[in-house]
């Protein structure tokens, strides 16, 4: 009862009227092709092979059962397989949807029909369906109304979520519950429709959530699949039933397999992800064995038949899970061979910048560096804003743009969205036609966030993505328990992006100089050694450079080397920008001779508290003898070596840096796999799935 409760909470049904064309088809196909496939199936069966009688009455209920599908099932298992945003993933959460929803009306209509069979006179069907009615009514327009004062209370006036307000809805879980094995109906119907009246997401869906969650997921359906497989009686099975109910089981798959693969050919997708959103959709869990549980208590099946179902889901979806992972892999749709990056961008082209924002305190350090990259009409600066959130009380995430002339209904974090929404859109009306900005609002778990900045990135056709550097240096509001799965996410987003990212560690230096009337110069140092990286963030320097109120400082790093695989391209950046700060006094270009490490970091020593902001590059070659032995003390490896050196504990540098790394092409996006590459340019071994498992939809197997 509670867990129907919490998949009802999770469950947006306005993700029905949202879908697109492609999604509905897909949903409407997946459901009636096997429905109608396994249905004729079964007809055929009874007709031309003998069977046990129990089996033949109920041969028509196993063939319908078997082409149901669940769109917590379908949730529970993209986000194991972290797929969530991707794109098949939301394909499949909208399609799921709709097939769900048919799903569901057909089970609670086949249910409310036996149950009046098999019930007292007076219990008749008319008498179910009028009463199924009145508690719809009741929960619509007496009990939801109630939940959304609650909403209102806390949100309109500030107040806290009371355990009063979270006592009154578990008792509308119990009146819901009692009503309905009152009037006939099993007493889970009630509370899996009050479930998808509760106003979803913070503060009152999240809350019931974060308290049932837990409880529910971790004592209570472990011990409900304790007792659904001690249900399983393995010596009652017999050979030929098991034949006839797999034909069924692979009847209803092939179907569904036919149902979604065909549409989605005809709506352009590739046969791979065809077929993997074909298998995605086939899988079976928790909700159909709830179905198969409740159908043998009405004696809609027998021990036998339930037994084999019950098996025939667990090893289908056993072996659904790693086809789909061998077969689909969305970082691949990242990996490009075209060059987006600042430095190969043409001169006073428009530059495209896609900024990430976990908390409301980064606005203001990213603002001042928006305005020191010299947004003006003649360089203009097309800005994405996307604000990161946890997904929570929910199970679909969601991706939504913030538009002037309407408020989206579906942002329930829409009070820190719409203050750093309108910072920057106030920003924009400052920046005399030099900016343009767009600002989204990404909800979604940490396991999959990277993938909604990624897309963002390749379909907005950015040169950059800038995040926010975990750990905040100014801020109380950033805890041990946030900053490290934002750090997972950053890391993601390093190594799926299909452009350059920039990691912004800020000190607050950024937020005390700029503004568009400001008379003091803004002091930005960039150290560079060599690489794609180096020049990568030279390049961003040197169009700051171009802002009337920036004094830019180049400080190269030269060894003895007389031969390096990126010199030839560094030079002529190097000579490129020479030329271009030539004559003007605010700008300094110098050389620094170096040996080895010790010197490095002794020059870097000297000169890192002279800026306000420092640009460095994230890779270079460990097997250099500039970087022989930091790889053994390095702190955060996702900021290299010299980012690191100055954003360590150990360090005294008080100003923030930016640390770039260059868009990741063809094989370097390949070899970022490899360990070996990752410990030369310091690229920590990470992956998706370093997230904790208390962030997935679902703890346990869907």
């Amino acid at each position: 009862m509670l867990f129907l409760f919490l998949v009802g909470v999770k469950m947006d049904i306005s993700l029905v009227k949202q879908s697109g064309r492609k999604a509905v088809v897909i949903g409407l196909s997946s459901f009636f092709v096997p429905l109608i496939l396994n249905i004729s199936f079964a007809f055929i069966l009874r007709k031309t092979v003998a069977m046990e009688t129990n089996l033949r009455k109920s041969i028509i209920i196993i063939a319908v059962f078997q082409c149901l599908s669940s769109f917590h099932v379908i949730a529970c298992l993209l986000a194991d397989l972290n797929l969530l945003n991707s794109e098949i993933g939301r394909l499949a959460v909208s399609s799921s949807t709709v097939s769900g929803v048919l799903s569901l009306i057909w089970v609670s209509l086949a249910f409310t029909i036996r149950q009046s069979n098999i019930s007292k006179k007076d219990l008749s069907l008319p008498f179910m369906g009028l009463s199924l009615f009145c508690m719809f009514i009741l929960i619509v327009y007496i009990l939801r109304p109630i939940m959304l004062w609650i909403v209102a209370q806390i949100t309109d006036k500030g107040r806290s979520m009371k355990d009063s307000y979270i006592f009154s809805v578990f008792i509308m879980i119990m009146v819901c519950s009692f009503l309905g094995e009152v009037v006939g109906q099993h007493f889970i119907m009630g509370p899996m429709i009050l479930g998808l009246a509760v106003p979803d997401g913070p503060p009152l869906g999240s809350a019931l959530v974060e308290k049932l969650d837990s409880y529910v997921s971790s004592i209570l359906l472990p011990s409900y699949f304790v007792l659904t497989g001690a249900r399983i009686n393995f010596s009652m099975i017999r050979m030929k039933t098991v034949w006839i109910v797999e034909l069924l089981v692979m009847s209803s798959f092939c179907g569904k397999l036919v149902g979604t693969v065909v549409p989605s050919l005809y709506f352009k997708m590739s046969p791979a992800d065809s077929l993997s959103l074909g298998l995605i959709m086939s899988a079976q869990g928790i909700l159909d064995v709830i179905n198969l549980n409740h159908a043998l208590l009405l004696f809609l099946i027998d021990e036998e038949a339930y037994s084999v179902m019950a098996l025939s889901a667990l090893v289908l979806t056993a072996i659904i899970t790693p086809i789909v992972k061998y077969l689909y892999k969305p970082s691949k749709r990242y990996m490009s061979t075209k060059r987006r990056t600042i430095e190969h961008a043409f001169h006073n082209a428009e530059l495209r910048i896609l900024a990430c924002i976990y908390q409301e305190e980064s606005t203001p350090s990213i603002i001042s560096l928006l305005e020191v990259s010299n947004p003006t009409p003649k360089t203009p600066i097309c800005f994405y804003v996307v604000h990161l959130v946890r997904l929570s009380g929910r199970t679909a995430p969601i991706l939504t743009t913030h538009r002037l002339e309407k408020r989206s209904a579906s942002t329930f974090h829409s009070g820190n969205s719409d203050r750093i929404v309108n910072a920057f859109r106030l920003y924009e009306e400052h920046s005399s036609g030099g900016l343009i900005m767009n600002a989204l609002t990404a909800i979604a778990p940490y396991a999959t966030m990277h993938d909604d900045v990624c897309t963002l990135a390749l379909e907005k056709r950015t040169s950059m993505v800038l995040i926010p550097f975990h750990k905040q240096f100014n801020s109380l509001s950033c805890t041990e328990e946030l900053s490290k799965p934002i750090r997972s996410v950053n890391l993601n987003i390093l190594r799926n992006s299909p452009c350059s990212v920039g990691i912004l560690l800020d000190r607050g230096t950024l937020n005390t100089n700029t503004s568009l009337s400001c008379k003091n110069l803004y002091n930005i140092g960039i150290i560079f050694v060599e690489g794609p990286d180096d020049r990568e963030a030279l390049a961003y320097a040197m169009r700051m450079a171009e802002h009337p109120f920036v004094s830019l400082t180049v400080v190269r790093l030269a060894d003895n080397r007389k031969c390096s695989v990126h010199k030839k391209h560094d030079l002529e950046l190097l000579s490129k920008c020479k030329i271009e700060i030539a004559g003007k006094k605010q700008h300094v270009y110098k050389e620094e001779r170096v040996k080895d490490s010790v010197d490095m970091i002794n020059v870097i020593r000297t000169i890192e508290n002279f800026y306000d902001l420092i640009l460095v590059g994230r890779r270079h070659d460990s097997d250099s003898p500039l970087f022989m032995g930091l790889t053994e003390w390095n702190e955060f490896p996702e900021l290299g070596f010299i980012g690191d050196m100055l954003a360590s504990s150990d360090s005294n540098c008080e100003v923030s840096v930016l640390v770039v790394q260059q868009q990741m092409v063809g094989n370097d996006q390949q070899m970022v796999d490899d360990n070996s590459f990752n410990k030369s340019y310091g690229i920590p071994s990470f992956s998706v799935v370093d997230i904790p498992r208390d962030d997935r939809v679902h703890p346990l197997p869907y």
